[in-house]
């Protein structure tokens, strides 16, 4: 492993403070394994000895539940107590004991701190750090100093974190990691600190930083332009209050911004994968607007952005988005102009080039059918099916509808029951079929694939996976109009339809049938015989 720059990740140790996640030892495992496929240096993997969960995490990693291509584990502590020494503190024992290779030690590098919250004297403190530095360095582990509330020490004693750091680095400990613990330097400050620490100390320095001004991911950039070889972050910018550097974008600017090489060859298209995972792991939506591996960091709305990218992608990317795992997409909406919907057709599959009154007519019902609250950004399935109506002179169709209906039983014993029946023509076959669901949306659907399944098996594979909706606003109270997402999936892909009407069993059906046809649409010839 190249040791001239360190991508320092803390997901699992800092990135667990945030609001909402709470990983199991499973869970530590399974995220360590993803970190390690984007190519990080190092896993913070929890505190030994302080909490069960991160000593049993540790220990299945020793035993071999861990195995690790291109990171190296770290587990954190703290220095020992006042008045103790690091070979008898049991905290610090439990750090040798977690068997990894290298250990992170957090310090107070701030007078305040020392004095009013670890309530004992400036020199006892530079003894604790030089004492627990160097018995671990006797037992063989490298050891990184993470200075605690650095800058904001910096500001009331300029000498006393470099005292800290002369102490830790004269014990044999290779990094000193300057931390924004609270969060709130700027980048132009934190990067005149973090040269002038390089230049007064001659120490090789990291740099921690939370994202309490929103500026984590600039802080962290600013400290590597300034002299910094060493970055912490967590994966998705996850930790406590607004969080930690992000993991991706600080690497992707690295890389692709400052000419950086810091991850192994072929990990920096692993970003979206694995920040999806790691989102999915810890029950928490990832964010569409992320930087770098959002699903919208390359999306396009506006019809003039989408002219100038049908000339040349380049004129509204900064970047080539595969480069990060990524894909670039073109949202249809009322603002959409003809250019919009080439561009989308062409990346759902439809050449409208030889067509361009089809092109025409469906920017026109786009814009018409928007202004009645139906929304195609999100529902690519039902803009295809659109698409391919205008082409081809109709829409795909495999059922006709005779008549629906819905009955909601609620019995005195308070159990609510609901049933309903369609009434269908494929072909000249005329099906009936009836169903009941947990609510009037789920028995809807059960009728309509019960009746259809015998003559297409393929809707046995399709499941209705998520389903939203949304009144919009427009009309007072029950009045008002009702948007509904339905999103179906199959083994191999996922997709979303869209449908609206006042009546929300209408709208859900409108969407219900595009689901159904959208995926039929991709068995042809599937009918039974």
């Amino acid at each position: 492993m190249d040791d001239s720059f360190h991508v320092f990740d803390t997901t699992l140790r800092d990135g667990a403070q945030r609001e909402g996640i709470t990983y199991s030892a499973n869970d530590k495992l399974t995220v360590a394994r993803l970190l390690d496929e984007v190519g990080v240096g190092f896993i913070e993997g929890g505190w030994p000895g302080a909490m069960p969960k991160d000593t049993e995490f540790f220990a299945r990693a020793a035993k071999g539940e861990l195995v690790l291509k291109h990171a190296k584990l770290v587990a954190f502590g703290a220095t020992r107590k006042a008045g103790s020494k690091a070979s008898d503190d049991r905290q610090v024992l439990a750090l040798r004991d977690a068997q990894t290779e290298v250990v992170t030690l957090v310090a107070k590098s701030d007078v305040w701190h020392v004095e009013r919250a670890l309530r004992t004297t400036l020199e006892e403190n530079l003894a604790m750090v030089s004492d627990t530095v160097s018995f671990l360095v006797s037992e063989g582990r490298r050891v990184f100093l993470d200075c605690e509330h650095f800058f904001d020490g910096y500001q009331h004693d300029r000498d006393y974190g470099l005292r800290v750091l002369q102490a830790a680095f004269d014990a044999g400990a290779d990094v000193g990691v300057l931390c924004d613990t609270n969060g709130g330097m700027l980048p132009m400050g934190l990067s005149q600190v973090v040269r002038e620490v390089a230049e007064r100390g001659g120490f090789r320095i990291g740099i921690h930083c939370q994202d309490d001004t929103a500026c984590a991911v600039a802080n962290t950039l600013a400290a590597v332009d300034a002299g910094a070889t060493h970055v912490q972050c967590t994966a998705n910018g996850y930790g406590e209050r607004a969080g930690n550097a992000d993991l991706f974008p600080v690497v992707a600017g690295l890389v692709t911004k400052m000419g950086r090489s810091v991850l192994p060859d072929g990990c920096l298209t692993e970003m979206v994968r694995v920040s999806h995972a790691i989102a999915e792991i810890a029950n928490i939506a990832p964010d569409t607007h992320q930087a770098y591996v959002g699903s919208s960091a390359f999306a396009h709305k506006a019809g003039l952005h989408a002219s100038a990218i049908k000339v040349s992608p380049e004129l509204y990317n900064h970047m080539e988005p595969a480069t990060v795992g990524n894909d670039m997409r073109i949202l249809v909406t009322e603002m959409a102009g003809r250019a919009s919907v080439e561009l989308k057709s062409r990346e759902l599959g439809v050449d409208l080039a030889g067509h361009p009154e089809a092109a025409g007519r469906v920017v026109e019902k786009v814009k018409d059918l928007e202004a009645e609250g139906w929304s195609f950004e999100a529902a690519d399935a039902s803009f295809e099916l659109l698409v391919r109506s205008e082409v081809d002179g109709r829409k795909p169709s495999y059922f006709t509808l005779e008549s629906y209906r819905v009955l909601i039983e609620h019995r005195d014993d308070g159990r609510v029951s609901c049933e309903a029946t369609v009434k269908l023509l494929v072909g000249n076959e005329r099906i009936i079929s009836t169903a009941e669901g947990n609510g009037p949306i789920n028995a809807l659907d059960q009728a309509l694939r019960e009746g259809l399944v015998g003559r297409y098996p393929s809707l046995a594979g399709m499941d209705l996976s998520d389903y939203k909706v949304r009144i919009l606003e427009g009309r007072p109270g029950t009045d008002a109009v009702t948007r509904v997402l339905l999103e179906t999936t199959d083994a191999e892909r996922d997709w979303t339809t869209v449908g609206v009407h006042g009546n929300i069993v209408e709208a859900s059906w409108r969407a219900m049938v595009d689901a159904l046809t959208y995926g039929l649409s991709r068995y042809r010839g599937a009918t039974k015989g």
